[in-house]
Formats: structure tokens, sequence, C-alpha cells
């Protein structure tokens, strides 16, 4: 069953002059983990805003449970979670102001809805009267999490929930993700973070509104078209530039301590000799080894 629904949506900003989406089409399924993934200024906001009633878009439908983004935004208002991408509760108010003052936007109560917050409220409950804007970031973002499912939403929507946070915490909130799952919530979260897109059902990626792929991450990593391999050197500036000038080079990215290239030519180990002969004259520390592509590596892919 469809949750959410997205069928040609456009959005331009400064009377067209600038385009957020650009004919955005996608659907969520009941349940379901998705992740929009993209860099900042690809088009994620805009489209959480679109579905949480808070912009009209300039073409295209878009349905949430059924109901219409524009003609029934109070039905969808009333059942939906929101967490946008800056923090943006009653900073003077303590926590469980907060959280009270939510449940009673929503006509419900803390006590009501507790079993759905109550994995992650435990880790507030110490700093309960202690103000919002005090609390460290990922004390935060766990508070923001509480007031967007206080109400017990059929969909929730996440705009960038771990940006400007440590990996402990995000890994703590992808976890409290998994379990909010388990109550038959669909989530749809957006991250510039490509490491985070595995840990999501399925993913979208997007770029400067355009839709570049939708699939399950293991699938858009197995349909990655050539093979990939890493290269190391003790000059890596060096190494860059030499690979990007060789005839035998499709594309040539650096990534991390690595360098991540794929060949023009189809005998793989034929090129992996050749580019191995050539370099090991001028670099020393060499190594080139084969690797699985990441979710980075299809999303350069994809966007060149």
């Amino acid at each position: 069953m469809v949750e959410v629904s997205l069928q040609n949506i456009g959005k331009t900003y400064e009377d067209g002059a600038v385009t957020a989406l650009n004919d955005v089409s996608f659907s969520v399924n009941k349940g379901e983990l998705f992740g929009l993934i993209g860099p900042d200024g690809a088009g994620k906001t805009s489209l959480f805003r679109i579905l949480t009633t808070l912009l009209i878009p300039n073409g295209g439908t878009a349905t949430v449970f059924g109901c219409d983004v524009v003609n029934d935004y109070k039905t969808i208002r009333k059942h939906l979670g929101y967490m946008p991408g800056k923090f943006s509760l009653y900073q003077d108010l303590t926590v469980e102001e907060n959280l009270s003052f939510f449940a009673m936007v929503f006509g419900t109560t803390i006590q009501e809805n507790y079993e759905l917050i109550k994995d992650i409220y435990v880790q507030l409950e110490p700093f309960k009267n202690r103000r919002a804007g005090k609390l460290s970031g990922g004390m935060k973002q766990k508070l923001a999490l509480c007031c967007a499912l206080i109400h017990k939403p059929k969909v929730l929507l996440l705009d960038e929930p771990t940006t400007g946070v440590d990996a402990v915490s995000r890994k703590e909130f992808w976890e409290m993700l998994k379990r909010l799952k388990e109550q038959e919530i669909t989530i749809l979260v957006s991250t510039p973070y490509m490491d985070e897109a595995t840990l999501c059902e399925r993913i979208a990626l997007i770029q400067e509104g355009h839709i570049l792929s939708i699939d399950t991450p293991n699938n858009i990593i197995q349909h990655y078209p050539k093979a990939l391999f890493a290269i190391k050197s003790d000059d890596m500036i060096a190494l860059l530039d030499d690979l990007r000038k060789s005839d035998l080079i499709d594309s040539c990215f650096a990534f991390g301590d690595y360098h991540h290239v794929s060949f023009k030519e189809s005998n793989i180990e034929g090129m992996k000799e050749q580019i191995t002969s050539d370099l090991q004259e001028t670099h020393s520390g060499l190594e080139v080894k084969r690797i699985t592509p990441s979710i980075e590596d299809c999303f350069i892919n994809l966007m060149n």
C-alpha cells in the first residue's frame, strides 16, 4: 500500500529563475524506511516542505496517505510528524514543557503515547527540567524526534536529522528509526551522508532537483556499470593528476586515502597490470586493488 506519492512535482523560486524540483516522481510504501539522498541544494528540503503542506508545488501532484497536499492539508497535518533540519523547538522551554506543548497542540498527552517515545525519552528524562536551548546536539535531536512522534503520526518526515551531530549520536538515531519502523510508521528521511543510504530499505538519489535513481541500496550498487579500483601512493596529489592524464582511465575521483578509478577497456586484469606498470616508474608505495562500489561511487557515476 502506497503511503506517500509524488507525480511530476516541480518547484521554482524567484519567478521561475531558480528550479528546486524538476519532474520528481516516486512513492513510499506503508511502513517503509525510505531515504532521500543528495547534497545540499539538491531539492530535499523543498520536497519535504511540499509533503508537509508548507509549500505549494508549481506543477504535479502529491498525496500523503491518500490526501492531496494542496486540498487536504488540514487532514495531513493531523497525522504527520515532521522534524525540520534546523532545531526549531522553543529553546526557553524545558524538555518536558516542549513535549507537553506539542502533545497539547495535537489534542493528546505524553502519557497516552508514552510507549511510542519511551526508548528515546528515557535518555532525556534526567534532563527534563533543562531548557531545550541548553541541550547538546544529540539531545536536541532526540527531543525533536519525541515532539514529532508524540501524536503517533502515520508518516514521519525527517529532514537531515543527523546533520551536525557526532558519530555516536548518528548511530543511535538510526537505531531508533529501526525500532520506530516496527510500530508500522512510514518514515521518509533525507540526508547528505551517502553512508547512511545503506541503512534505508529503498533510496532515491537526487541532484539539482532531478531523481537520478530509485531502488534498494544493494540494487543500485549492483548496477554500477564498470569494475572499480582503489589506488594510492606516497604522493596522492601527483597520482591523481597522472591518473586523470592516462588514456586507460575512464573516471577518477579522490576518496579519502585512495583514488577510485574505472578503466575504459573491459579487459580488467590487463588494464590493472598496465596502469600498475605505468605508475610504478614514478610513484613509490603504490597500491592497486579492486573494490565494491559505494553509494557515493554510484551517485557520482549517475551524476556524470
